[in-house]
């Protein structure tokens, strides 16, 4: 496979489960609306701090109103990051590398595109965003469904696989970061009335990830901060925990060539999370232990352009 062709389909998937993941955050955000006090307030510039998109947000993320945030994240393309410029950007890379997916896959995301071209500003508005938003998620989930079941597991689906399970990864450290702290800040200005609204808060970082219902089933305890950070951090077997993407990783890497630092990079992140003490870190440094995590992942992401993808040529103006 050329360098090019197996760069193009990388980036495709992470753009595509970017599309999937910022759809899940704005949806989660609206509905916590419907579970809080009237008159609580919800910060919608967290959206675009888990994102990591400040420095495009032209308004300050803390005073950011529902109407501003929700045209930054649906379909500003001044936002690399937008439902939009996200699957935009997928719609591109499949076009150039069609030629070795199955077309209905190539046909999905060019539909996926004109809808949210055409839809993604009335969306603005919370009745018509649920339906948008909906749509997108099970579309992308399509998308992943038509690869599993219809395209030959080859590496090709490798590289697409790559790049879903690292911005899959990259994305559920970014949630657990934030945490339900900073969604509703106003929530914890006392700590007598803390207690149930980080419940509320903590099921909507995991609803956020499709996760409360496994979380239930594996953790066996009511909703804590402390068992839904190792749930999505190490557990192996929900496929958006940190684990079980870095775990797909590893079997991706098992059957592609010269992959050795690869390996070593996905290896050294995950003994990094098997021995973290999250008890001590929830009291105490998570935000610090986060920010090392989220730059491993960026360390396994350059692992795999040094090795497979052709080297960014400088341009000199």
């Amino acid at each position: 496979m050329l360098s090019r062709v197996a760069e193009r389909i990388y980036w495709m998937g992470r753009y595509m489960e970017r599309c999937e993941n910022a759809a899940r955050l704005i949806n989660v955000n609206t509905k916590l609306l419907l579970d809080l006090p009237r008159g609580t307030s919800v910060g919608w510039g967290t959206l675009v701090e888990i994102m990591g998109l400040d420095e495009y947000f032209s308004r300050d993320t803390e005073a950011a109103d529902e109407r501003s945030v929700m045209r930054f994240m649906l379909g500003d393309t001044n936002n690399p990051s937008s439902l939009l410029s996200s699957m935009a950007n997928a719609r591109e890379n499949a076009r150039i590398t069609r030629e070795i997916m199955p077309s209905e896959v190539y046909e999905l995301i060019n539909d996926t595109y004109w809808y949210l071209k055409d839809n993604a500003s009335s969306a603005v508005a919370r009745r018509e965003r649920h339906l948008l938003l909906e749509s997108v998620i099970q579309r992308v989930q399509q998308f992943t469904g038509l690869l599993a079941g219809c395209m030959s597991q080859n590496d090709a689906y490798r590289f697409i696989s790559l790049g879903r399970n690292l911005e899959r990864a990259d994305m559920t450290s970014r949630i657990v970061d934030v945490g339900a702290s900073r969604i509703l800040p106003k929530a914890f200005a006392e700590d007598s009335a803390s207690e149930p609204y980080s419940n509320i808060l903590w099921m909507s970082v995991l609803r956020s990830l499709s996760g409360y219902q496994m979380y239930r089933q594996h953790v066996l305890d009511r909703v804590n901060a402390d068992d839904v950070v190792m749930f999505l951090l190490q557990d192996p077997m929900f496929p958006r925990a940190v684990e079980h993407c870095l775990i797909q990783l590893n079997e991706c890497f098992a059957h592609l060539p010269n992959s050795d630092e690869a390996l070593h990079s996905v290896a050294a992140l995950r003994r990094q999370l098997k021995t973290a003490d999250f008890e001590a870190l929830m009291a105490n440094g998570l935000h610090e232990y986060i920010d090392t995590v989220q730059t491993e992942i960026g360390q396994i992401h350059q692992s795999i352009a040094t090795t497979w993808f052709l080297p960014q040529v400088q341009v000199a103006l």
